[in-house]
């Protein structure tokens, strides 16, 4: 008898792991691909049963996507232009919104790179023909290497040659396989190639490189896009950042 009870209650006790648990789908900028991978296999072990679905791209069209009707449970941005976006349209739960991480800019170019670039300004020589960046429309990367550019008062020689990626790991392919002579990416993002690109210099920002995360009210997980958005904000979750080069928020 004392068998069977106990045969019971591990049945119950698995039902009710079960049910509690949960599948969080994260739409998030591409730049965190590699952090955030991390951080979910690292939630995913603090939670047992909840697993966590990524859904990697450039920040503008991952908020059209969830106010298509995506079924997105947290929205981690590459700024606060794309997350002021979505809050105006009435997506993100009151009180969710905070900032959990901050990035900067740098110019790089492919390693076997021969062109004598040494700086932005050296954009502007003739030899250089192709510079890759974010496209200032819909990607975040683009968007503040523009304006670091209309700021050095270089953006009407750079603008004609520029190749546009649609995501910043887009831009950091195109330097790392040597089909442009430089791009803009974030720091992060060249760590992850450094075998391939090289950094030139990091390029001053007007407006910090700030990464905002938020819940989705109308997420199916809400209460566990909670759960991983402080997971994203607590000590393990930074660490994780850091080791990927994120600096505090």
């Amino acid at each position: 008898m004392r068998g069977l009870k106990l045969g019971v209650v591990a049945v119950l006790v698995a039902m009710g792991a079960t049910a509690s648990a949960a599948e969080i789908t994260v739409s998030a900028a591409a730049s965190l691909t590699n952090a955030f991978k991390e951080i979910g296999a690292a939630y995913e072990k603090e939670h047992a049963g909840d697993k966590v679905q990524f859904n990697f791209a450039a920040s503008d069209p991952l908020v059209q996507q969830i106010a298509k009707g995506a079924p997105v449970d947290v929205f981690a941005s590459a700024d606060q232009d794309a997350m002021d976006k979505a809050d105006g349209l009435k997506l993100l739960a009151a009180g969710s919104r905070k900032n959990f991480a901050s990035n900067s800019l740098v110019l790089i170019t492919p390693v076997a790179g021969t062109l004598p670039i040494k700086g932005i300004a050296d954009l502007q020589q003739a030899a250089v023909t192709r510079v890759t960046m974010g496209n200032p429309a819909s990607v975040p990367v683009g968007r503040y290497t523009k304006h670091a550019l209309e700021q050095a008062k270089l953006w009407a020689a750079v603008e004609p040659k520029a190749i546009y990626g649609t995501s910043v790991r887009q831009s950091l392919d195109y330097v790392a396989r040597g089909e442009v002579d430089a791009g803009f990416v974030y720091a992060t993002d060249a760590a992850v190639m450094k075998d391939k690109v090289k950094v030139i210099a990091t390029v001053p920002t007007e407006t910090p490189v700030s990464y905002p995360i938020a819940v989705i009210a109308a997420g199916p997980q809400a209460a566990a896009g909670r759960q991983f958005a402080d997971y994203v904000l607590s000590s393990s979750g930074q660490a994780i950042l850091a080791k990927y080069g994120f600096g505090r928020p």
